[in-house]
């Protein structure tokens, strides 16, 4: 594990410079690490210190074998030790985050020393000890599942030193009891909690004050962030200590996270939870208020009264998950605004009657709670600012223990009322790029093909509102020519066409044989996916997984072990997934990737872009689906080792002349459109 306390640490040792570390012969060349000189990975290092010395902010995209996590650590290390400014790494998914602090920073210690290194996540994978003594002296546990793991925390808790539930390997991912334990703001009762010393989200605090690298993931950094921007400076906000940079790996994701931010969302499940947790509270202090008590049956019968006059007509009946744009907010204030005020006037009762808890310190945050949901349903109901699309999102809610498992079918819906900025360019201008001196980006998806062929940031720049940033693209360090085959099959009719599918299953049947299964089948919709993996079950051999019969990393680790194994997914699975070596060998496309144009958000986006007078196929979707392909395309080769295939069967990429966009924008596969090209592929490979 990296350091985080750093009492050995008094006369620091000056770190090496890049070149001493990268060049042929170097510190990196003499570690353990196989080494392989990368002129690009060290380009990459010396741009990003430059701008760390200029005060500049940097694109760079780092084609996947790079090297871009050592190419950026560096410099990082180095300036923050030389200037005694901390740099905060934020990451795209919490896996990556791991992977830095538990594997690339103790390699990096190995080399150089003692590295002052933290990583932090949401308050939400923590302990709370305050929450867990008081449940262990009144306890209120449901079944016998439940007491089992109270009983697992309770031990593990004595011997934990970050309270990080991750280290707990049996705790289901949808456990209800952690929900009760965990350490989340709203009921935090701040400085003066009898556990505030002792407290992990304290000690994690106090580390990463103490740290020249903090790590964290995109969802906390831009939490934090919108945590900030509603304080309007004021002290002790956020979470996250001030850095001189942040560095953004996985950056192509940055827009949309950004926009779950900075935007506003309500459900019912929030409501019911801040019910719950109020008559949790009444229990565990042995408070008798009957006023309250009916206060919070009066929430729960009000709010299912409002979510159940909201608009239905979301999806197609039977369907997982719905969207509508709430356009119509006017007309349903003036037809159903009695439910809404009903709901309202509920959260305000509540609110007054927490208020005469004054000696109840829980009561303060369950009263800001209460607040947050009324003020928030009143801009969700109320407010007209252009830059936000509203709308209403129906989602199923899974069972927890058949969640946990990956089994069984939905049990209730829960329903989504949420507003999402069109334009997040402004707001990261402001609360960003203009607070911080350096901003790097960084991932292996970033250029677009432009209009003279070549990859360019501009559709980012355009997104993200970068203030003129240097740009730097480093090349992959893989043979694509060699190691990969883009097949693109010539007859395939049009993906609207009805003989799209039987063709389609007849395409995956014949490139499936050749590869002997080992291949990701990737999908832009849950329909088609399982159609075409139905389909394909009993005309193919090999073992078929398909995303949904289990969580996630469950498929993921069948995959790995199974021989011959196919995968079926959809969008969770086109990137973050790394599998190595042959047991994937192809990688299978539908179509391309374009967005729903009737999401709520992206026909908000579209509209905006048309206002303007732009084109908003060519600006907009057009970019987002040729940095999604490349995200599905950059599973197959993930090391100098790797071979395999790779296949659309979407023929616009060759039929029309947005197609030469998509080949523009990705790396220089050889290409065809001849299957027995495929069989020599392979031939060669064994």
């Amino acid at each position: 594990m990296p350091t985080t306390t750093h009492s050995e640490v008094h006369a620091e040792q000056k770190l090496p410079t890049l070149y001493e570390f990268f060049h042929p012969g170097g510190i990196l060349a003499q570690s353990s690490l196989a080494f392989e000189h990368r002129p690009g990975q060290y380009a990459m290092a010396r741009e990003i210190e430059q701008c760390f010395a200029d005060r500049r902010h940097l694109i760079v995209e780092a084609g996947t074998g790079t090297g871009k996590t050592l190419a950026y650590l560096l410099p990082a290390l180095r300036r923050a030790r030389e200037h005694k400014q901390r740099i905060i790494i934020s990451t795209g998914t919490k896996n990556l985050q791991e992977q830095l602090f538990f594997k690339d920073v103790p390699f990096l210690e190995s080399l150089l020393g003692p590295l002052r290194v933290c990583y932090m996540k949401g308050r939400a994978n923590y302990l709370c000890k305050q929450k867990l003594y008081a449940l262990r002296d009144n306890p209120i546990l449901s079944g016998l599942e439940e007491i089992d793991q109270f009983h697992q925390i309770l031990q593990w808790e004595r011997s934990t030193e970050t309270g990080d539930r991750a280290e707990i390997n049996t705790l289901p991912e949808h456990s209800a009891l952690w929900h009760k334990i965990d350490a989340r703001s709203e009921v935090c009762l701040g400085q003066s909690c009898p556990n505030w010393e002792p407290c992990y989200i304290t000690g994690m605090r106090r580390k990463a004050l103490e740290s020249d690298i903090v790590i964290v993931n995109h969802h906390l950094f831009f939490a934090d962030l919108s945590i900030k921007q509603q304080a309007a400076g004021a002290p002790d906000a956020g979470i996250l200590p001030e850095a001189a940079a942040v560095i953004f790996d996985e950056a192509h994701e940055l827009e949309d996270v950004a926009s779950q931010y900075f935007g506003v969302a309500l459900s019912n499940h929030r409501f019911d939870e801040l019910a719950r947790d109020t008559e949790s509270m009444l229990r565990a202090k042995s408070v008798s208020t009957p006023a309250i008590e009916s206060a919070t049956l009066n929430i729960r019968e009000r709010s299912r009264m409002f979510f159940s006059s909201l608009p239905t007509n979301l999806s197609p009946s039977g369907s997982a998950i719905g969207r509508m744009e709430f356009a119509d907010r006017s007309d349903f204030l003036e037809d159903r605004g009695d439910a809404y005020i009903a709901a309202s006037n509920s959260l305000v009762h509540l609110e007054s009657e927490l208020d005469r808890l004054r000696d109840v310190e829980e009561a303060a945050g369950l009263r800001k709670r209460t607040s947050d949901i009324r003020n928030h349903m009143k801009f969700l109901l109320e407010s007209d600012d252009p830059n936000n699309v509203f709308w209403i999102e129906r989602r199923a809610m899974m069972n927890l223990r058949n969640a946990a498992r990956g089994t069984g079918s939905p049990q209730a819906f829960t329903t989504h009322l949420q507003a999402t900025p069109i334009d997040v360019s402004q707001l990261l201008a402001d609360t960003l790029f203009m607070h911080y001196p350096s901003v790097i980006l960084t991932s292996a998806t970033l250029t677009v093909a432009e209009a003279d062929g070549k990859p360019g940031f501009s559709h980012l720049k355009r997104r993200l509102g970068i203030p003129f940033p240097k740009e730097l693209i480093v090349a992959s360090h893989f043979d694509y020519a060699k190691q990969a085959l883009l097949y693109l099959p010539p007859t395939m009719p049009e993906p609207r066409h009805p003989d799209f599918v039987p063709q389609a299953t007849e395409k995956i049947r014949r490139v499936l044989e050749i590869t002997r299964g080992r291949a990701f089948c990737l999908f832009t919709s849950y329909a088609q996916m399982r159609e075409l993996h139905d389909r394909l079950l009993a005309e193919l051999p090999f073992p078929l997984l398909m995303q949904g019969s289990a969580p996630r990393h469950i498929l993921l680790q069948q995959f790995r072990e199974t021989p011959n194994a196919v995968l079926f997914g959809t969008s969770s699975f086109w990137q973050g997934v790394d599998v190595q070596g042959e047991q994937l060998s192809c990688v299978i496309v539908d179509k391309l990737p374009f967005a729903v144009p009737s999401d709520p958000i992206m026909k908000a986006r579209t509209d905006a872009i048309s206002a303007a007078g732009g084109n908003a196929f060519q600006d907009l979707q057009v970019p987002q689906a040729v940095l999604a392909l490349k995200q599905g395309f950059g599973r197959l080769i993930r090391s100098l080792s790797d071979r395999g295939v790779l296949v659309l069967l979407d023929p616009r990429i060759r039929t029309t002349r947005y197609g030469a966009t998509f080949l523009n924008s990705l790396p220089p596969y050889r290409r065809t459109d001849d299957i027995t090209d495929i069989e020599k592929f392979f031939e060669t490979v064994s």
